[in-house]
């Protein structure tokens, strides 16, 4: 076999252009150190506390748990406890996660989650200051809240535009993973507007950048060093990251803040219609060209869209000039427009199109879903609610009612087994007839005994029975 000499030039020329390649790929990555440098200040950590009660009832005194079996041989169930001991001792869960100063006189964003339920907000920022906050408000259907501390010349992050995010950009997160505080992580957009389930009113970005429990609420970067989102969510079957991650884009955070920090709650346009996909047959039917936009399947008879002429089997294909691709971004659309103000609807009738203008109505359960936690109304049973229309109470043949609209995770309701569509007709046999009756109803019920709940579920009565922390 011959070998083949090359002259030493020739080798060096080789070399000299293997090297000019690895530089070129290496510059074409991003630096993200100047970022950290200059962001990291404005970064914080938050932890949270909740005081619940331990121990109960005999042979649950042992740390609020079953009396092991071989003191209960010796002692049965009458353990003697210790002075001081865990029978009806309080204790304290601390939740981790992040935020970050969007004005220099305090306040701080951060997701809904992360302070949910919570007696004590700590807000430690980057010079390790520990600084008790205040709740402004949250909402849970963005998944934001708004804090206040007590401070002055805090340093602010700069805001983004990210409805100019593009899929395959470059962006970074600064947060408290598992606690470890001010943690670097760096991937692309992996795509914009998703929805998720539960989650109709935000368009989500998705990410490769790894995020972890403590992550939450933390700030989302592009290369220039603006917040273009707050993370939010993941998607893993371990409970670790899996590449996905899911940011709140900062456009739809900061308008949910500016109406937290003015009003303290969340106002948002009502359409009042029950809307499915649009299949490929059904748009065929339809007379459409293509399977788009929201098909209505069902109006509220008292709601804005039935004032305004619409009618089933109404096709919304435009809000406002904009496209309605598929069915769950109508209430995206919607959503973000301010109640009593009007919008253009384009819509597929019989197969031509038509142009609607509604005025839009407050969305129902807006006031309930806003108030801060704590407060003693629909968040101690962990749901939201609105009222019912009278065609349905004629067809469950029940003078009052109220729909349940959301059931939180792991609240009192989720544990009973409340769902969303339920119709609650009484609860600890007094009827409940509206949100503001089921709220006085709530704030005197006992805690030290389990309540029956007479529902309506598919159209049968059922009663379910539930037990106030």
């Amino acid at each position: 076999m011959k070998r083949l000499v090359l002259p030493s030039t020739l080798w060096l020329c080789l070399v000299a252009l293997l090297m000019m390649g690895q530089t070129a790929h290496a510059q074409s990555l991003p630096d993200f150190t100047e970022l950290v440098e200059d962001a990291a200040p404005g970064v914080v950590n938050i932890s949270t506390s909740r005081t619940i009660q331990r121990g109960g009832p005999a042979g649950h005194g042992f740390g609020g748990q079953e009396l092991p079996e071989i003191f209960r041989h010796f002692f049965g169930d009458s353990f003697p406890m210790p002075p001081g001991g865990s029978q009806g001792r309080s204790q304290e869960r601390q939740s981790l996660g992040s935020g970050f100063v969007i004005s220099a006189d305090g306040y701080v964003l951060t997701n809904a989650h992360v302070v949910q339920d919570a007696d004590e907000i700590l807000v430690r920022l980057n010079d390790r200051r520990e600084l008790t906050a205040e709740l402004i408000g949250s909402d849970s259907q963005t998944d934001v809240a708004l804090l206040k501390i007590d401070a002055n010349n805090l340093p602010v992050l700069n805001l983004g535009d990210s409805d100019e995010l593009r899929v395959g950009e470059w962006v970074a997160a600064i947060g408290s993973p598992f606690g470890f505080d001010y943690s670097v992580t760096a991937g692309i957009v992996s795509a914009i507007n998703r929805t998720l389930p539960r989650d109709a009113y935000v368009p989500f970005i998705q990410t490769d950048v790894a995020i972890n429990p403590g992550n939450s609420g933390g700030p989302l970067f592009n290369l220039q060093g603006e917040v273009v989102g707050i993370n939010s969510q993941i998607f893993t079957r371990s409970g670790g990251f899996m590449g996905l991650s899911f940011a709140i884009p900062i456009n739809v955070a900061m308008d949910v803040a500016d109406q937290l920090r003015e009003d303290g709650q969340v106002s948002r346009g009502w359409l009042g219609v029950m809307i499915q996909p649009v299949s490929r047959d059904l748009a065929e039917s339809f007379g459409m060209d293509e399977a788009i936009g929201a098909l209505i399947a069902d109006l509220d008879p008292e709601g804005p869209a039935a004032q305004g002429g619409l009618q089933a089997g109404d096709v919304v294909v435009e809000v406002n000039g904009e496209e309605v691709d598929r069915s769950s971004t109508l209430p995206r659309l919607i959503g973000r427009v301010a109640p009593g103000r009007e919008v253009e609807l384009t819509l597929m009738r019989d197969g031509e199109q038509v142009t609607e203008t509604v005025e839009l109505g407050n969305w129902p359960d807006s006031e309930a879903v806003q108030r801060p936690s704590g407060s003693n109304d629909q968040a101690r049973l962990g749901v939201s609610v609105a009222e019912i229309d009278e065609a349905t109470r004629e067809r469950l043949n029940i003078s009052g009612g109220v729909e349940v609209r959301q059931v939180e995770a792991n609240s009192v309701a989720a544990q009973a087994g409340l769902r969303p569509g339920d119709v609650l007709v009484s609860i600890d046999h007094r009827s409940v007839s509206s949100a503001d009756e089921l709220l006085r109803i709530v704030e005197e019920l006992p805690s030290d005994r389990a309540i029956p709940l007479r529902l309506y579920r598919d159209g049968r009565s059922l009663f379910v029975a539930l037990r106030l922390e």
